[in-house]
């Protein structure tokens, strides 16, 4: 999105899945879609519950993604001993699986649920208060469906930029999700998803994205713990070229059913430099992620491949 050249990831030619994963996928969903109604009436504690032992479970017999976490552990500390790291990825199942669950109980009040910290909403409503919208940069820590939720409770216009699912019924159903608690879903490969993104921050919107994973997507090189990772440099493009305040927000959980929020502002010299100031506010943002991770590496997404593109692949 930089007239200096974005750095774009390699195109992979679609290829249909094997038969036998297409019947899986569409096993779980209709598994997922069947259960719904039910999972959604249980009381919170036994959502929280099931939601654990199904992270549990998860950890247990997907050694693919068992496999990947711990790889990814080893990456991120080195200096720690493999007991601590598999500690650490099991929880972080767990934590996904307790999240999931979450999401769907009705009977979270979430008020009570999930907290700001001192000063985090205040930082917030005083970026929205200059008038020209905020980009609100986070991440994949803890429940962050749940903080989304929070912030549009709040009665800040908010609008997500997201992934959509493998299956257009699971795209459909987080965006009913989304939309029932006020939040505007923009789709990433819908076509105008990039001129949705600019309207809704001239709107006054808080645009929100998460940047801490590889996606094939316009993106810069910016350290991660210590390694080059590929992260998306739309949202620092466009804070930097619309002059638009930016956040960084996360949530992470403190009790069981108990997450706080933390918001903080981003902001880099200018340089004139629109590449240059997109890269040095999406390493600012990764930083303070890196930092967060570091904090509660128990609520991160350790199975996802986040160093999976290198330096020197790109076209």
């Amino acid at each position: 999105m930089s007239a200096a050249g974005p750095r774009i990831h390699p195109s992979l030619a679609a290829r249909p899945a094997p038969w036998w994963k297409r019947m899986r996928r569409e096993v779980r969903v209709r598994a997922l879609l069947l259960l719904l109604p039910l999972l959604s009436r249980l009381p919170r504690g036994v959502a929280l519950a099931i939601g654990s032992a199904a992270g549990w479970l998860a950890w247990a017999f997907s050694s693919r993604h068992r496999r990947a976490a711990l790889e990814h552990l080893a990456i991120a500390f080195p200096e720690r001993d493999r007991s601590w790291r598999a500690g650490i990825a099991r929880s972080s199942f767990v934590n996904l699986g307790r999240s999931a669950l979450e999401l769907v109980s009705a009977r979270l009040d979430l008020e009570q649920a999930v907290q700001w910290d001192p000063g985090a909403l205040e930082t917030l409503t005083a970026a929205h208060a200059e008038g020209r919208g905020v980009v609100a940069f986070s991440c994949h820590l803890d429940n962050w469906e749940l903080l989304a939720r929070r912030v549009a409770a709040a009665g800040l216009p908010l609008a997500t930029v997201a992934r959509e699912a493998q299956d257009s019924r699971l795209t459909a159903l987080l965006e009913r999700f989304r939309g029932t608690t006020g939040i505007v879903s923009l789709w990433r490969n819908q076509p105008g998803s990039a001129r949705a993104f600019v309207r809704h921050l001239r709107d006054g919107f808080i645009v929100a994205a998460l940047i801490d994973q590889d996606t094939d997507v316009a993106g810069h090189f910016v350290p991660f713990f210590g390694k080059e990772a590929f992260t998306p440099r739309a949202p620092a493009d466009l804070a930097v070229r619309l002059k638009t305040p930016a956040v960084l927000a996360r949530i992470r959980r403190v009790a069981p059913g108990v997450h706080r929020i933390r918001i903080s502002r981003l902001a880099v010299t200018a340089t004139g430099d629109e590449n240059a100031d997109s890269r040095a506010l999406t390493a600012a943002a990764t930083a303070a992620i890196e930092a967060e991770v570091r904090e509660h590496p128990d609520q991160w997404v350790w199975m996802h491949a986040r160093w999976r593109t290198q330096p020197g692949s790109m076209r």
